[in-house]
């Protein structure tokens, strides 16, 4: 199993950035898929989550600024990142969750099974 995530980089508040996960090693369709990031000393956040393509949700802290979309073709998870803060500077990370986890649980880090690597954004001017 293997999630790699890309995209992260330094950008100006403000600016936007995308990032990408791509899935290999299971069944891609069968899983949910979320996006958390960390900063240093701080509990893992989520941030998004994709069900069936559509079928999404996201934590306040995001809400109308991020887009989590999945293309099952290609086995990937995006997150397209719109008017960043500072406080968005973190370490983002793409994860799979088993399609029958029940929502409350895909707000936390244990509700998901595989975990990507961690891809850095840093906004600042």
């Amino acid at each position: 199993v293997q999630l790699q995530a890309s995209g992260g980089g330094l950008v100006q508040p403000g600016g936007s950035l995308r990032l990408s996960c791509a899935a290999s090693g299971f069944t891609f369709g069968s899983y949910a898929m979320g996006w958390f990031r960390q900063e240093p000393g701080k509990e893992r956040e989520w941030l998004a989550v994709v069900r069936r393509p559509g079928n999404t949700a996201y934590s306040n802290s995001v809400k109308g600024r991020f887009t989590i979309s999945r293309d099952n073709v290609k086995n990937t998870v995006s997150l397209q990142m719109n008017s960043l803060k500072p406080e968005d500077t973190a370490v983002y990370y793409c994860a799979a969750a088993r399609m029958s986890t029940i929502m409350g649980r895909l707000w936390i880090p244990d509700g998901y099974e595989y975990w990507g690597q961690g891809t850095q954004v840093t906004v600042s001017s």
